[in-house]
């Protein structure tokens, strides 16, 4: 006996619902795009600046479905491998991302899979859900975060560095989160009345 949940439409493909190759491809490459542009993003935080990476990759998720966040997401990854500068710093390419960051990248994949199936499950649609969601993918990049982190430098300074200063940001870019998708879907809805 299996147990299968239903799929539900993810946000992009309720908005375009015959969208072919070449949409999703322009997705792909937008939401790379995005990517960069949020690793650029600086906000002033204590104790550290944060950036707007970590959101971006949860409501890519949750707005494109598991697959086509993935693929944005390997996509800029790819972007960074070449040396394009698409990264927080300046710097790219190997070297970069067999840095201290490493760990955080990797967690960018697993958590844009991991938002991406729930939000197939409906999870995007309740605030309650899409917060929960939204702070388990959190969760999961600060855990490949840490570990890469930790064989650097010890699990304790790994966790103080890695995680600590940014949980109060984290909070809130989950609830940030949760409002856009609550948001858009509905705007859907009040559009297809």
């Amino acid at each position: 006996m299996t147990l299968s949940v239903a799929k539900t439409p993810s946000l992009l493909s309720a908005v375009l619902p015959s969208s072919g190759v070449a949409a999703k491809v322009g997705a792909v490459v937008l939401g790379s795009l995005l990517l960069a542009a949020s690793a650029k993003v600086q906000v002033p935080f204590w104790p550290v600046p944060m950036t707007m990476q970590t959101f971006v990759v949860l409501v890519l998720g949750m707005a494109y479905g598991s697959r086509l966040a993935v693929a944005s997401v390997l996509t800029y990854l790819a972007q960074g491998l070449a040396g394009l500068p698409v990264f927080a710093g300046a710097i790219a390419g190997p070297a970069y991302m067999m840095g201290p960051t490493a760990g955080y990248l990797v967690g960018f994949v697993a958590a844009a899979a991991m938002i991406g199936l729930l939000a197939e499950r409906g999870w995007d649609r309740s605030p309650l859900k899409a917060f929960v969601a939204m702070s388990a993918g959190h969760a999961l990049i600060f855990v490949f975060g840490v570990a890469w982190l930790s064989s650097l430098m010890g699990l304790e300074k790994a966790i103080a560095v890695g995680v600590t200063p940014f949980l109060a940001a984290t909070v809130l870019k989950s609830a940030l989160g949760m409002a856009v998708m609550v948001a858009a879907w509905s705007a859907l809805r009040r559009r297809q009345a």
